[in-house]
């Protein structure tokens, strides 16, 4: 009993130095700050783990190669159009575009990114169609292709896309592969062997110093991002598994959204591949030279405006979650959202549920299944506040929904790898490709209504009369959103 009673108050002691450590010293906003303060006193040994493994913040000074390093030629491209700005020489590709000169000064601002419009968008949303596309540009490469993805499976397709990348390295195109070292934990070594021999080169992202052992959940690199030959750009929702093919049977079709970008906005995803690889290894850095970077050509007759935007842990702003809001609160029609998991912050929620408010027709579509049960409970948690102000709820039921897409008004769009949850906003890394083009635009919209086709409209009736169990669960899971 007594050895019993030391262990408690050993326990609890922990608990407080951690909790006075969490509210005084690491300054989290007061949401997450409560939310850890109870997983501690609840549940004190496994919040204690739990903490270890979710709760530590990055340190931006260990990791200060991640910070500044823009390629001086895109941070000269960015001051010279901030000026054309101001000036109002710069050419949009598209009068409608013009509406959105303060999201594109933000994203300038706050992110260096640049905006492009000679650049050519295809949409996938099925992943044969995708895969089939990519390998094919692969095949097709001169120079060199650069990879990153955040799964990377040991399955059937996994082994087609090594296939294809080692028969490049041994022609001596120049080939590299960085993958998060958390998403695909269960790759094996003999994955890259012949790749290896072949002249490839690969890299995990923040591995672990333990070997078989990583417990930095936070911090992921979740871009899904390919760049060949330094004009052709992969960025959006789908990884590497036979899952994205709709080859698992628990999901079933696996309803995604990818694109397939050709033009200068690739440019900006090259630096960034480039800055992630950089940090990645410690030998075989990459410098940033002109032959990775090709713009298109004058005579190029495709004008659709693209910035390509990057946010994470490292980031001063939230460049993802404020472009959504700011063009949600832009919208004078419609706002159309596709997301797997919705854990939003009191700002995008705020946003969401005042357009609606506003008499604008305002759509989320989630899942009706869940891969993360969690996520999945905390979503249906959020799902009142926004059907209470009229937004329209949908549950798409033909298979599991990946997507990451928002549409304003048929001419602004968002696709890439960012959900509509706090993890994406601030603790993983992410990109975008934000478009200013009616026609893309317009395309996704269709897609939006296609799906409708294969979903459920939730009612706000049908809501309030869910299981009182299914109510627990998501009380639970909310509270716990801020960590998750």
């Amino acid at each position: 009993m007594i050895i019993g009673q030391q262990i408690y108050w050993i326990i609890t002691i922990l608990n407080i130095f951690l909790a006075m450590a969490i509210i005084f010293l690491e300054r989290r906003n007061i949401s997450s700050t409560w939310a850890w303060v109870m997983v501690l006193f609840f549940i004190p040994i496994v919040g204690f783990v739990l903490y270890l493994i979710l709760g530590q913040k990055f340190k931006k000074r260990k990791f200060t190669k991640l910070l500044g390093i823009t390629p001086s030629m895109i941070q000269d491209l960015v001051l010279e159009q901030r000026r054309q700005l101001h000036s109002g020489e710069l050419d949009f590709a598209g009068p409608e575009v013009d509406h959105y000169a303060d999201l594109i000064t933000m994203n300038l601002t706050t992110d260096f990114s640049l905006f492009t419009s000679r650049n050519e968008v295809d949409i996938y949303t099925d992943g044969n169609k995708k895969f089939d596309a990519l390998i094919a540009d692969i095949e097709a490469a001169q120079h060199h292709i650069h990879l990153v993805y955040y799964i990377v499976r040991d399955d059937e397709l996994g082994r087609r896309l090594m296939r294809a990348l080692t028969k490049k390295a041994r022609e001596g195109i120049e080939v590299r592969f960085l993958y998060d070292h958390i998403g695909s934990h269960s790759l094996p070594r003999k994955f890259f062997k012949e790749f290896h021999e072949a002249g490839g080169k690969e890299a995990a992202f923040f591995p672990s110093r333990i070997p078989f052992l990583n417990v930095k959940i936070n911090f992921r690199n979740h871009r899904k991002l390919v760049v060949v030959d330094g004009h052709i750009g992969y960025i959006g929702g789908f990884n590497i598994g036979d899952e994205y093919l709709g080859l698992n049977k628990h999901f079933g079709k696996w309803r995604d959204t990818h694109l397939r970008i050709r033009g200068d906005a690739v440019l900006q995803m090259q630096a960034q591949f480039m800055m992630d690889w950089n940090i990645a290894v410690k030998d075989h850095q990459i410098a940033f030279d002109p032959l990775y970077y090709r713009t298109m050509p004058e005579t190029h007759n495709k004008h659709i405006g693209i910035q390509v935007v990057a946010s994470g842990p490292d980031s001063e702003f939230q460049e993802i979650k404020n472009s959504y809001i700011k063009m949600i609160y832009s919208a004078k029609q419609t706002v159309f959202l596709q997301t797997p998991y919705f854990v939003p912050d009191s700002s995008l929620l705020n946003a969401l549920r005042t357009a609606a408010l506003s008499g604008k027709d305002v759509r989320l579509m989630v899942p009706s299944k869940p891969d993360h049960f969690f996520v999945f409970w905390a979503t249906q948690s959020y799902l009142e506040d926004l059907l209470s102000c009229g937004v329209k709820v949908y549950r798409y039921e033909a298979g599991f929904l990946h997507a990451k897409t928002l549409v304003v008004d048929g001419m602004v769009a968002s696709v890439g790898t960012a959900n509509l949850d706090i993890r994406s906003f601030k603790l993983n890394f992410e990109m975008n490709a934000f478009i200013y083009n009616r026609g893309v635009a317009e395309q996704l919209e269709t897609i939006f209504y296609d799906d409708i086709k294969v979903s459920h409209l939730l009612t706000l009736e049908e809501y309030q009369r869910r299981p009182l169990f299914n109510r627990f669960r998501e009380s639970i899971s909310r509270l716990l959103s801020p960590i998750l």
